[in-house]
């Protein structure tokens, strides 16, 4: 069963990273896949939200960051140790590498985890964009397999923990608003006898 997914997860690596190759990905996905080519736009975003944004903006940067603190750290440092999955770069002689190997193990992939989080903790409050921010983590999440440091189920595992630590935060907010609105609605209540 194990040597069966991992066969699949072959083929479909050489799939995206061989078959699916053309020029304008080769310039593209390097770029997209290179966290450092938007700490900085992403940094003046979520403090843009924290600091001048209205409640809801504020309350969507504190669980991005929430998230991100969880997912990154359970990645690297808990998943990938656990597994000791190979990356593609460092176990196939015929990988297109478009980028730096990366680190040993690729299992689950922290760029998948943490961006597809932290979409959709956007994603949760600002549904108006919601294909934006479903698009961007499922572009950054295949440019991981496309330019050759992730297989394909390392991505799909990245996602899934992303998903899952922004669902738990924001369940976690809504049980303590719920909570807050609850006692607010007592004191209100109190103060009017």
């Amino acid at each position: 069963m194990i040597a069966n997914l991992i066969h699949i997860d072959r083929v479909l690596f050489y799939i995206v990273n061989h078959k699916m190759a053309n020029p304008f990905f080769d310039w593209m996905m390097p770029f997209i896949t290179n966290q450092w080519n938007w700490a900085i736009p992403i940094l003046l975003i979520w403090a843009g939200m924290l600091i001048i944004g209205n409640k809801k903006a504020r309350i969507a940067a504190l669980l991005i960051f929430l998230t991100v603190s969880a997912t990154d750290p359970i990645c690297a440092r808990v998943l990938k140790p656990t597994f000791k999955r190979i990356r593609p770069s460092r176990s196939l002689e015929d990988v297109r590498l478009l980028v730096k190997k990366g680190g040993k193990y690729g299992f689950p992939s922290n760029h998948a985890a943490n961006v597809t989080g932290a979409m959709m903790i956007l994603l949760y409050f600002f549904r108006r964009y919601k294909y934006a921010f479903a698009s961007i983590a499922l572009l950054i999440s295949y440019s991981r397999v496309y330019v050759g440091v992730h297989y394909p189920f390392d991505v799909c595992f990245g996602i899934l923990i992303g998903v899952l630590f922004a669902v738990f935060w924001i369940y976690v907010w809504i049980v303590v608003s719920n909570h807050l609105s609850k006692k607010e609605k007592f004191y209100l209540t109190i103060s009017k006898e």
